[in-house]
């Protein structure tokens, strides 16, 4: 969804700075121009050769560093579709609140007509300091978007507010902002994400590698595209929507029946254990002079069958992981569950899939229609996946 979009990163001299390589990172890998300007002082907690390298752009520091017609202020403003400020400290805050304008960083924003995005980052008194304060509340009448920081061990050796927000809470702004793609508007999904976890006893368990990866980037898409989004995850984690989290089979197949045929479409993307445990031991296994012990396993309920012969006006989506045969298998797969879509990818590869940031996918129909999502970060195919569902 940033796909082809020029985000402007400004980063002023907190030493949070550094925590920025990684956001541009994250912008590069779906596919963003990133463009960098800095304060002269934060080249002092991050290098120019750094963030060149990352951002594969030239790195602007100094006011009249001009090498067209324009100003260099305002050939950025031009160029960028947003303008992303971390960190933002109290200084750097208080100027643009104030229309100053003494260097290079201070001066675009001034000049920037486009949507801002501020992540604040300093230490506690200066946070609650009344003035920064009501710098910041300026800002954020005038319709800049303020990712306020978070409470932790500072570097200044504190413990309090002012902490750097977590990059993945600016790049979701980033997206949500520059996002005016409302498609799904008051349509309800519910999508499932994670291996599930059958216990063995209070110790052990079996599982499998999925990350969740891909059932969070379909949840974070369909959120920005303006769904109600239900995530029914096996592992914790905050999000701007209602997060569920469950740990087995059972689990999973109790908390998603409940909302069949009460929203627009389940997506099942979590990797569902095929067997559990016949036998929970309510206390831990000891070890045995035994070189093999024996395990019975009992087959689990299949949650992407019974919701698809259950549902009326729901769409149902499955995936598909498999290491060979991809489309023999997924054209059974799709036919023996029912679903309307089927997801299928190939886990024997090693660069998409199980914990990659990137994946390749065939989507099939029920009429065995099958069209092919070249390899692309998941959060892009999340992206091409709605639209298909969705079309």
């Amino acid at each position: 969804m940033l796909k082809g979009k020029t985000i402007l990163i400004g980063i002023s001299a907190g030493i949070a700075a550094y925590k920025i390589c990684e956001l541009v990172r994250m912008y590069k890998r779906v596919g963003a121009n990133v463009r960098v300007m800095l304060t002269p002082n934060a080249l002092n907690l991050v290098t120019r050769l750094t963030l060149e390298s990352l951002s594969q752009n030239e790195v602007f520091v100094e006011n009249f560093d001009i090498k067209e017609y324009k100003p260099e202020h305002i050939s950025l403003c031009d160029e960028a579709d947003i303008l992303v400020l971390a960190p933002a400290t109290a200084n750097t805050i208080s100027k643009i609140a104030n229309g100053i304008c003494d260097n290079l960083l201070t001066s675009t924003v001034c000049a920037f007509n486009k949507p801002i995005i501020i992540a604040p980052a300093m230490n506690t008194n200066m946070w609650n300091n009344k003035f920064v304060q009501e710098n910041l509340q300026k800002l954020s009448d005038n319709n800049y978007y303020i990712c306020n920081p978070e409470s932790g061990f500072l570097a200044c050796g504190t413990e309090g507010v002012g902490r750097l927000c977590k990059l993945e809470t600016i790049f979701d702004k980033t997206i949500e902002v520059l996002n005016n793609n409302k498609k799904l508007q008051n349509k309800k999904i519910v999508i499932t994400a994670g291996g599930t976890l059958e216990k063995i006893d209070p110790v052990r368990y079996i599982s499998n590698f999925s990350s969740g990866k891909m059932g969070v980037a379909l949840a974070d898409v369909a959120y920005h595209m303006g769904a109600d989004v239900t995530l029914v995850s096996t592992f914790s984690i905050e999000k701007p929507y209602n997060v569920e989290k469950v740990q087995s089979t059972i689990d999973m197949e109790k908390e998603v029946t409940k909302y069949n045929n009460n929203v627009d479409c389940i997506i099942m993307a979590a990797a569902v254990a095929d067997y559990r445990v016949k036998d929970y031991r309510e206390q831990k296994m000891k070890k045995t002079s035994d070189d093999e012990i024996v395990i019975q396993l009992v087959k689990n309920p299949d949650i992407l069958k019974k919701i698809s012969a259950e549902k009326n006006t729901t769409k149902i989506v499955g995936f598909c992981a498999e290491s060979e045969n991809l489309l023999e298998n997924a054209k059974i797969k799709i036919k023996n569950k029912g679903c309307d879509y089927l997801i299928a990818n190939d886990i024997s590869r090693k660069d998409i899939g199980f914990s990659s940031d990137e994946n390749e996918v065939y989507i099939l129909d029920n009429n065995l229609n099958i069209e092919h999502i070249e390899k692309d970060s998941k959060l892009n195919i999340a992206h091409k996946i709605l639209e298909k569902i969705f079309e």
